[in-house]
């Protein structure tokens, strides 16, 4: 028998039921997820958030924080929304007397997770709006997500560059034909940059150099804000490493060049041929289907007159492309 919904309500409503949960995770600093059916508005008010070192249960958010947002939320509201503060700020005074563990930040902790694509979106906005630097993002092979995700993110993107901050963006070579993206640099009006690679890494958005953020699973519906110097200034090297890497796509895209007659192409499936991966491996590595990633590998085949896989790596070795590609 399916359970019944659960009541909608805000969080200066919270239910009797939430506020015992929320109560016990603060306490023993985490709970089961099974016990948040009968109480999954603590789920969607962003006051539990998934333990990412066991999905199976809970923790809870700092009641500050989880404030904070909630406050800046009711800030942007009409007036008669501001009588909502006084009620939040007493529903959360008793929990914050509760909650005794200091924290690296009463307003940012260094890092929380976002669930569900809707918070993810939100958080990513939030952080977008008091942009004013910069914006630096890696987009993994993931085509259809991107052009999904355009028309949302345009007006995003252009309102930092009406700032005059800037955007650079790293994707992978099989981006670099792709109509769709094009059409939304066309868009977009200031200091944009786009690079290619033939590997990236998963998915990474810096803003300001001041806070990260890359997904948590591999559906991307988890996905973890970072506001630790340290670890953003890690990501900041890494991008800017790959960066100097990369071919121009946008605004002045740059031929990759051939070497006797070796596509940049067909020199990136080398290296993974000669690492021993498989045909999947490598179409997925590169960001091709698996037909795709074949026919550059019999046509490489055929430019070094191989007979056999083993031969072909073999051939590869010694062709010394690899060492003409550095």
């Amino acid at each position: 028998m399916t359970p019944p919904s659960h009541p909608g309500h805000d969080a200066e409503d919270l239910c009797p039921a939430g506020t015992k949960l929320y109560e016990q995770a603060l306490r023993e600093g985490r709970v089961d997820a099974r016990n948040a059916d009968d109480a999954s508005c603590l789920v969607r008010l962003g006051l539990l958030q998934p333990d990412l070192s066991d999905l199976r249960w809970l923790e809870p958010v700092a009641p500050a924080y989880a404030l904070h947002r909630l406050l800046r939320t009711a800030e942007e509201r009409i007036a008669d929304e501001r009588r909502r503060e006084e009620r939040l700020a007493a529903v959360f005074e008793p929990l914050r007397r509760i909650h005794r563990q200091p924290t690296a930040s009463a307003s940012h902790p260094s890092i929380s997770v976002h669930s569900g694509l809707d918070r993810i979106n939100r958080a990513i906005s939030e952080s977008m709006a008091d942009a004013t630097t910069e914006v630096l993002a890696i987009q993994p092979h993931k085509p259809k997500a991107v052009i999904a995700l355009r028309d949302a993110s345009v007006v995003r993107d252009q309102a930092l560059l009406d700032r005059g901050g800037c955007i650079r963006t790293l994707y992978q070579h099989t981006f670099r034909h792709l109509p769709e993206l094009m059409a939304r640099y066309e868009l977009l009006e200031g200091d944009v940059e786009a690079r290619t690679l033939d590997e990236v890494t998963e998915r990474l958005l810096i803003i300001d150099r001041t806070v990260a953020f890359i997904p948590a699973n591999r559906d991307r519906t988890l996905a973890v804000e970072i506001r630790h110097p340290a670890i953003v200034d890690y990501f900041v090297t890494t991008f800017d490493r790959l960066w100097h890497l990369a071919t121009p796509l946008y605004p002045e895209a740059v031929q990759q060049p051939s070497l006797n007659g070796i596509t940049p192409r067909q020199r990136a499936i080398a290296t993974l041929l000669i690492e021993g991966h498989t045909d999947a491996v490598i179409a997925d590595r590169l960001g091709l289907n698996v037909r795709t990633a074949r026919a550059h590998i019999a046509k490489l085949a055929a430019t070094l007159g191989s007979e056999s896989r083993a031969q072909l790596g073999y051939l590869i070795g010694q062709s010394a492309i690899l060492d003409q590609a550095g």
